[in-house]
């Protein structure tokens, strides 16, 4: 029932599980000079947004291992990437007032205030670490759940609205499974 999620979230679940916004975002790399380069999100709703950030003048750390991993070329951020302030100023019209988890907080955070401190824009939305929501119970289930999503989803592709949309229905499957256990 889970994966009758993927175009329609929450459209075909019981009232009681619950549909997280996620968020994921890719990087130039790991240092600590790296910088956002893509952002997704999946709403509760079943949208998703996703766009590719046009680095600012003094962003110039790359990694081609975090590259390999992406698939994300610095030419491609030239050509199809958009400013940072419209890129903050879209996430807030979509995010405003509310709660928004990662399961990456911890790289995800510094990369998001970096973000919004060079736009110049006020994060508008929440932003906490996944396991602010996740219960003994559903970590339980994690596991299994994370191995029906990945043979169902069959994605190869490393992408931010891609992996915020597979986190979400992640625990959207832990929620099902613990339910009907």
């Amino acid at each position: 029932m889970g994966m009758q999620a993927i175009n329609q979230v929450g459209s075909q679940l019981p009232p009681d599980i619950r549909v997280p916004v996620v968020i994921d975002v890719e990087a130039s790399g790991f240092h600590p000079q790296s910088y956002p380069i893509e952002v997704g999100v999946a709403l509760e709703t079943g949208e998703r947004f996703s766009r590719l950030i046009l680095p600012y003048p003094e962003w110039d750390h790359w990694s081609a291992e975090a590259e390999l991993v992406h698939g994300i070329s610095r030419e491609k951020l030239q050509r199809f990437g958009r400013p940072g302030d419209q890129v903050a100023k879209e996430l807030n019209s979509w995010l405003v007032g509310k709660s928004v988890y990662s399961d990456g907080w911890v790289l995800d955070k510094p990369w998001l205030i970096r973000l919004f401190e060079y736009a110049g824009v006020k994060m508008d939305f929440w932003f906490s670490p996944l396991e602010m929501i996740l219960s003994r119970e559903l970590m339980d289930h994690w596991r299994r759940a994370e191995a029906l999503v990945d043979r169902r989803l069959q994605s190869k592709r490393h992408r931010a609205s891609t992996d915020a949309l597979r986190i979400q229905l992640i625990y959207i499957e832990a929620q099902l499974l613990l339910k009907n256990q």
